[in-house]
């Protein structure tokens, strides 16, 4: 009898160690690092929450360089403007935001520095400003999650005119041009450095508008660039355009159509991000506002697909 209930014992733990080892393979499986793309898709995300924080913010001080050398009414909501300080042909705007944008999308605290030529409007073509972001903290009222941005931007009116004036005298489009480097901080405290070469080209009129964005830069060998620089995990990444995307103001500027590639080449990983999904991961239709957008990813020979959320 005493036999006979060793061998049972034996039979169970035996049994037990089976499940136990197969728990462990499908484990490792799961976590199988040629198979990880948590890396991929925190740059998709953070592509995205960086580029509208700082979209949002360009666009107040498009506002303030409209108003021309002083403050004129629908300026940018919670912001005060300093634009006393002059130095020989220069004009510093300081523009302090604390509180909500005029939207109630984003939440910002912090600094942002303008200087521009006096003698320049900002309606003449060929016209630059420089962009100075110090600290300005913008947290996203959905999810309630923060970038903090710092770093200088040139931007420049390419064509000449004022979006404000589209579809005005016969104005039909507005281009402007983004250069520079932010680090942007993230509620982890970990960053990331951002350079941008973007262009930005509006059409419409003022309510419905449309945003085409397109990139020049070149870095490293690669070309057709809107960003590059070192992600979260401090790995060099690329990203490129290869067909412009095109965002609706009565969408909150949300990404409608266009694909970017992210190419993290250190360890063989790209992303193809194509914008304009909804939320059953099906493409758009007529005047439908996106919420998804797909990200076909490639880690050496292993491949696949994800729907993500734009605003997670």
């Amino acid at each position: 009898m005493k036999t006979r209930k060793l061998i049972n014992l034996a039979m169970i733990l035996i049994a037990v160690l089976g499940i136990s080892i197969s728990g462990c393979k499908k484990d490792k499986n799961t976590e199988d690092p040629a198979t990880d793309t948590n890396s991929m898709q925190q740059l998709a995300k953070d592509q995205n929450s960086v580029q509208s924080a700082s979209d949002d913010a360009l666009n107040d001080v498009n506002d303030v360089m409209s108003g021309g050398n002083k403050q004129v009414n629908n300026m940018p909501c919670n912001m005060t403007i300093d634009s006393s300080s002059v130095i020989g042909d220069t004009i510093i705007y300081n523009l302090t935001f604390n509180g909500l944008n005029c939207a109630g999308t984003r939440n910002r605290v912090g600094n942002v520095e303008v200087k521009r030529n006096i003698n320049t409007p900002w309606s003449q073509s060929g016209t630059m400003v420089f962009v100075k972001f110090i600290n300005l903290n913008v947290t996203r009222i959905s999810d309630n999650k923060h970038v903090i941005l710092s770093g200088n931007k040139a931007y420049q009116n390419v064509s000449g005119g004022l979006v404000r004036n589209l579809g005005i005298g016969g104005l039909t489009s507005v281009t402007l041009k983004i250069s520079g480097s932010l680090v942007a901080t993230f509620d982890d405290g970990t960053s990331r450095t951002w350079n941008v070469a973007r262009t930005r080209t509006f059409t419409g009129t003022p309510g419905q508008l449309v945003e085409t964005i397109g990139g020049f830069g070149s870095a490293d060998g690669y070309s057709n660039l809107l960003f590059w620089g070192t992600n979260r995990n401090g790995e060099l990444f690329y990203t490129q355009i290869t067909q412009s995307i095109v965002a609706k103001q009565v969408c909150g500027w949300d990404p409608a159509s266009g694909i970017i590639v992210h190419q993290i080449p250190s360890d063989s990983k790209k992303a193809t991000v194509t914008f304009g999904y909804d939320d059953s991961d099906q493409p758009i239709t007529g005047t439908n506002c996106p919420t998804k957008y797909k990200l076909d990813w490639e880690r050496n020979t292993h491949s696949g697909t994800i729907y993500l959320f734009l605003h997670n």
